[in-house]
């Protein structure tokens, strides 16, 4: 909700910005006068609506500016998500990007796989690993599949510790190979 918040602020700072940036270039190569200017500010001094809109506008502007300064110099709190075990000497903190690139690991080592991408999803129960692959075609899918499953399986168990409840395979394509056989005459 935060972050939403931030962007409309943003959103609407640059709008202001750029209205002041127009008003400042038009100054700057005359197209507005100093008979103009001056003529403005009279209406603006002599209007006491127009003097306390002007007011809030530049109270607005002045927390907004301030909010983006906090904003700018506070540390991100956003850290990498990882999976946390306690043990008896201490804590452990797994990166899910290490978790992915272990399933990546092993599935890669199984005959047939040829491209490959993962996500791993952290759940109560243990870890849910979706990996997306692209296949050779040489070896029956249905097998294939089940045999990254039980590797990456595991694999990730036996290394991290974590249950793996879970592991989707998607075959996305199957690798059109061109092996052009050489005739001996």
């Amino acid at each position: 909700m935060i972050r939403v918040v931030d962007k409309l602020l943003l959103f609407l700072y640059s709008i202001v910005i750029a209205v002041i940036s127009v008003a400042a270039i038009c100054i700057g190569f005359g197209w507005i006068t100093g008979s103009m200017t001056i003529d403005a500010i009279d209406r603006l001094y002599s209007n006491s609506n127009l003097q306390i809109t002007i007011a809030i506008i530049g109270i607005v502007l002045l927390l907004i500016s301030l909010r983006f300064f906090i904003v700018s110099l506070s540390r991100g709190t956003v850290s990498s998500q990882s999976v946390d075990q306690r043990t008896e000497y201490g804590d452990i903190r797994i990166s899910i990007e290490t978790m992915e690139n272990l399933a990546l690991k092993a599935a890669m080592k199984q005959r047939g796989v040829k491209d490959l991408r993962a996500r791993v999803h952290a759940t109560d129960a243990g870890m849910d690993i979706v990996l997306r692959t692209v296949v050779d075609g040489e070896v029956a899918i249905p097998q294939l599949t089940e045999d990254v499953q039980k590797a990456v399986k595991s694999y990730v168990e036996e290394i991290t510790g974590i249950p793996v409840t879970n592991v989707s395979v998607y075959i996305a394509n199957i690798i059109q190979t061109n092996t052009i056989k050489s005739r001996v005459e």
